[in-house]
């Protein structure tokens, strides 16, 4: 009998399967038509973890996208679930939400209004600070009531600054931000580290995780955003051992590649993500 983590596995496979991934004359939506080894990949890929639905053409990008994120939402919501005994408190996972709204970086909130005020300072700052991640993983400030509950732990005298606490007028706490990345093209390799850095530079606090999630089929561009100097904490394939049997015979170059990635701690498989964001 599998265990419950493999079938939530599955279902994430099945929900990706069932929107995000199609098959367009015979060749899945995850690869590059124009590349005969990543439509050999993707297809190999594909066919280990399920059966893609049929269309005449692939969806739009961006609604592709859209499917693939709100996918890994209900993957990381549904194991955070089982793992409240390990990391206790209010959790939750949502998209579309901009980095202000949260207690590290809410100043942003009050630089942009700044800003709007001042056609020049709004010139010298840009926009790239006002970051929405794909999904965000927040957690919410705790009463006193919750912090008390075991012990007399806290009063009016001290801990009058900390973010953990509700009475404290602190926002929610950004614990995670998920980009999400269907397949990976050159051009959108730069937007993903700008974000990273980003989040890292402008923060007041706590970083939270920076991860990347992605279905790309070919090493080399998927080590584009996984090799470097760490803006991200790590890569998550959506499905890495079947990635590594699809490279079974695509040259030993390729899985050199992966396995580099994987022993050097910067790409692991969707299954690692929710147990990563505990720590």
């Amino acid at each position: 009998m599998s265990c419950w983590l493999t079938e939530a596995r599955r279902r994430f496979h099945a929900e990706c399967l069932a929107g995000p991934i199609t098959e367009t004359r015979g060749v899945p939506s995850i690869a590059d038509v124009s590349n005969s080894v990543s439509r050999e990949i993707a297809s190999a890929l594909v066919a280990r973890i399920g059966a893609t639905q049929s269309h005449a053409a692939k969806p739009a990008g961006q609604t592709a996208g859209s499917m693939f994120e709100t996918a890994t939402q209900n993957f990381i919501a549904a194991c955070f679930e089982k793992l409240s005994h390990l990391r206790p408190g209010e959790f939750s996972v949502a998209k579309g939400q901009t980095i202000a709204q949260f207690d590290q970086y809410s100043h942003l909130d009050e630089l942009r209004a700044l800003a709007m005020q001042n056609r020049e300072l709004r010139t010298l700052l840009g926009s790239d600070y006002l970051i929405k991640p794909d999904v965000v993983v927040l957690r919410q400030p705790v009463s006193d009531a919750a912090l008390n509950r075991d012990l007399a732990l806290i009063d009016d005298s001290v801990a009058r600054y900390t973010a953990l606490r509700q009475k404290n007028g602190a926002r929610a706490s950004l614990h995670a931000s998920i980009s999400c990345k269907l397949t990976i093209r050159s051009d959108r390799v730069q937007n993903t580290r700008s974000e990273a850095l980003n989040l890292v530079r402008n923060r007041k606090g706590r970083l939270p995780h920076i991860v990347a999630v992605t279905a790309e089929p070919l090493p080399s561009r998927i080590a584009a955003i996984a090799l470097g100097t760490g803006d991200m904490d790590c890569i998550y394939h959506f499905a890495l051992p079947e990635l590594l049997d699809s490279l079974q015979g695509q040259g030993r170059e390729r899985l050199d590649l992966v396995e580099t990635m994987i022993d050097g701690q910067r790409l692991r498989d969707i299954a690692d993500l929710p147990l990563d964001l505990v720590i």
